[in-house]
């Protein structure tokens, strides 16, 4: 839960901070020495401004950080505290946690954190991070957190102009992140999470995409996608348990799969696309592999899963009547039985996992229960892709030849491209072109041969290849 005014006001050892910050900075400005700066991107602008060493430990973790914003979920009652008093020890204590933490299991400490950890311990500090004059760090959190565990007592940053104000440090701290040469980058729900928050503080996508440097296409599908998993979030409430928008972190490319999919789809069948988004989900819900999810179409229910589900799985629920938006007094209609079945299985998918994902936190009756749910799902799902994998790779050798053949189209185009090239600087060379042609005489007439054994009744395409060959053998 973020404030939405973004405002986490000031720590206790502002004034302190404050202090030290100007201190240095005047001894730093007095100086004869050479003096580190840093460019930022302050109010549209480029602004140098001056680094400084401060003690590590001084410093405060910034509540608002970009960095961490999905993974604060995984602890409701930390996340509560951090809304509340985002100064206290425990909340200091929570982000310190968070920033050490896999993005996708912050349980487990992450790999990339004790690699940046080992480089500062071998070759320092190679760049500075950015406070505010209160302490407040803007950027550098994660190597703030790094230098402490190495028990190093100072840490060099830049200091923000005084006027800053947290719409600044949050502007600040994005430009920052997307510089070309950032070492870690946000996770992937971090950074869906940004490009809503930009959209939503009312800057066009266009732009916003432009700073992430993305299509706006690919801004599109991220909302569209954040979209889907705020959706599945709220659809997976079992009791006082839900999936959190981090257990998601590791399906970005079945996701991307999923929407673009769903795009090409939505155009001929918005039923259809409904279907095929929900098998989907529900596939990647189940951990299925991205090769497996391609598998899945609008009638993979029909055709393959229906019949192998349990009944607990297979009866949906009675299709509604159409709604009332109020105020306008127009109706929406109610979803088709076909999507409202596989809505349901879906759900019971969704609350499955979020029960045995909080194993920890339910009774064992509901943890079995949840837990025969997932696993007969996962079955019946595993053994449907089996026949669906089958009839894709069918599918997919009857488009073979004539996949081949517009290939072979293809290079032959440019092959008479190269020819008039070839020909205007009299390098063609006409004995090795002719060796060529006869080879693709003898190629046209095998081609030809071959029709004759699969093709009963020819096409207009078939029936010229063979009456060409007819004609080149009288």
């Amino acid at each position: 839960m973020i404030k939405n005014d973004g405002d986490f006001g000031l720590p206790p050892y502002a004034a302190k901070n404050r202090d030290v910050v100007e201190q240095r900075l005047s001894d730093v400005s007095a100086g004869t020495g050479l003096q580190e700066t840093l460019t930022i991107e302050w109010r549209t602008k480029p602004q140098v401004v001056q680094v400084i060493d401060m003690p590590v430990n001084s410093l405060y973790y910034n509540p608002g950080t970009h960095r961490i914003r999905a993974q604060r979920s995984y602890d409701p009652q930390l996340d509560r505290r951090l809304d509340e008093d985002p100064w206290s020890e425990d909340s200091q204590k929570y982000l310190q946690h968070l920033l050490q933490a896999e993005p996708s299991d912050p349980s487990k400490r992450d790999k990339d954190f004790d690699a940046l950890k080992q480089s500062l311990a071998d070759f320092k500090q190679n760049e500075p991070g950015l406070i505010t004059r209160e302490g407040i760090l803007v950027n550098g959190n994660t190597r703030a957190a790094a230098l402490r565990e190495l028990g190093v007592e100072n840490i060099r940053v830049a200091v923000l102009p005084d006027s800053c104000t947290w719409a600044d440090i949050n502007r600040v701290e994005l430009s920052l992140q997307l510089r070309h040469d950032t070492r870690r980058p946000y996770s992937y729900i971090n950074r869906l999470l940004t490009i809503d928050e930009q959209v939503e503080s009312g800057r066009p996508l266009k732009e916003v995409a432009r700073d992430f440097r993305i299509r706006e296409s690919t801004a599109e599908q991220d909302l569209w996608v954040l979209a889907c998993l705020r959706d599945l979030s709220d659809r997976s409430s079992a009791g006082d348990v839900q999936l959190r928008l981090l257990d998601f972190e590791d399906a970005q490319e079945r996701l991307r799969e999923v929407h673009r999919a769903y795009a090409k789809e939505s155009k001929a069948d918005a039923q259809k696309a409904e279907l095929l988004k929900e098998n989907r989900l529900a596939a990647i819900v189940m951990n299925f592999s991205k090769t497996d999810v391609r598998l899945i179409e609008a009638d993979f229910r029909g055709r393959y899963l229906e019949h192998r589900l349990p009944d607990e799985l297979k009866a949906p629920p009675a299709a509604g009547p159409a709604r009332m938006i109020p105020g306008i007094n127009r109706a929406v209609k109610a979803e088709v039985p076909q999507v409202a079945a596989a809505r349901s299985f879906t759900d019971s998918v969704l609350r499955a996992k979020a029960v045995v994902r909080a194993k920890e936190k339910v009774p064992s009756a509901q943890l079995d229960a949840a837990t025969s749910v997932f696993e007969a799902a996962h079955k019946a799902v595993e053994d449907a892709l089996e026949p669906a994998g089958k009839d894709a790779r069918v599918r997919k050798r009857k488009q073979a030849a004539p996949d081949r053949l517009n290939d072979a189209c293809q290079d032959i185009e440019q092959c008479i491209t190269d020819m008039v090239l070839a020909s205007a600087s009299r390098s063609l060379d006409e004995e090795v072109l002719d060796e060529a042609v006869l080879k693709l005489k003898a190629t046209l007439k095998k081609l030809a041969q071959a029709t004759t054994q699969t093709i009963e009744v020819p096409g207009e395409g078939v029936e010229w290849l063979r009456d060409a060959v007819r004609q080149g053998q009288a």
